[in-house]
């Protein structure tokens, strides 16, 4: 047997982006920031890189891959056309649908991954050339069409209980979208089974300056992405304090919490892989010491 670890905490000023394998492509670099090597099992989470003249060729995975476009601007080809995606949007690539990606207009782009069940190295990454697709004139991307199946996006004033409203026009009038708010914790949901994801869930995160969660664990693994402010989390019993581009992964039972660091919001994007079950995806550890001392003052 090997040990696994816990979990794994990445600093941003430790960042390395790396030219990945994979399908061929040009001006393309990838910063791992969790994956088979790491001893996850579920979760392959990463940032990209493309340069504006940059182009990852035509392929399909064996894994389902979600992603979120963190900055810049960039096209994605898929065998019914071609999208013009841009700083907040996100969606789902389905196992086995083909597709590529080219840069756009003079922005580097850049964009958060995550690939479940974890890509294997010993398969080739699980990763298939097909033929070249199409490159057409790309469109946007129509959030509020009951036609969009596999997109969506995201600003963060989508955080803000105030201005959750269906008739926002950059927001999809579903309830996939709403905004669940509970002791100072935001979450929006991006990509789950509603938008046609299997394996993993991706969402927004955000915790108002007094935000905490008590320590807890799951039967699945998450991956956190620091966007804004800064965090005091724990992880097995470890502090680490994480800033804007720091990430950590927390493997299924490492016990972890949270608790706003800053004067202002803090905001990240999260992954879960599986995604959760019905009942008994938390396990709070107040709850289970509470009722250990409970039967302790009846013995």
């Amino acid at each position: 047997m090997t040990d696994r670890p816990a979990f794994l905490v990445r600093r941003a000023a430790d960042a390395e982006f790396a030219d990945p394998p994979g399908p061929a492509h040009s001006g393309f670099r990838r910063r791992t920031v969790v994956g088979e090597e790491n001893g996850a099992v579920h979760t392959g989470f990463g940032i990209c890189e493309l340069q504006p003249d940059g182009a990852i060729g035509a392929h399909v995975h064996a894994y389902e891959e979600s992603f979120h476009l963190l900055s810049g601007t960039v096209i994605l080809d898929l065998r019914d056309g071609s999208f013009l995606l841009e700083e907040g949007d996100y969606g789902l690539l389905p196992v086995g649908v083909e597709h590529a990606w080219r840069g756009a207009k003079d922005t580097v782009a850049r964009w958060a991954d995550m690939l479940a069940p974890v890509p294997r190295a010993r398969y080739g990454h699980d990763t298939q050339a097909v033929p070249a697709l199409p490159a057409r004139t790309p469109a946007r991307v129509d959030v509020r069409d009951p036609r969009t199946r596999s997109f969506g996006h995201f600003d963060a004033a989508q955080m803000d209980p105030g201005k959750q409203s269906q008739d926002l026009p950059a927001v999809s009038a579903s309830m996939r979208t709403a905004l669940l708010v509970y002791s100072g914790i935001g979450v929006k949901m991006m990509v789950d089974s509603d938008l046609g994801a299997v394996a993993s869930t991706m969402f927004m995160v955000q915790y108002a300056p007094d935000g905490v969660a008590g320590t807890h664990d799951h039967p699945f693994e998450e991956t956190y992405l620091i966007l804004e402010g800064v965090v005091d989390a724990t992880f097995d019993g470890e502090r680490h304090r994480l800033g804007v581009g720091d990430a950590a992964w927390a493997g299924a039972g490492c016990v972890h919490g949270f608790a706003n660091a800053g004067q202002g919001p803090v905001r990240w994007l999260e992954t879960q892989a599986p995604q959760p079950p019905a009942r008994h995806s938390y396990r709070f550890t107040r709850d289970w010491d509470y009722l250990r001392e409970a039967l302790e003052k009846k013995s």
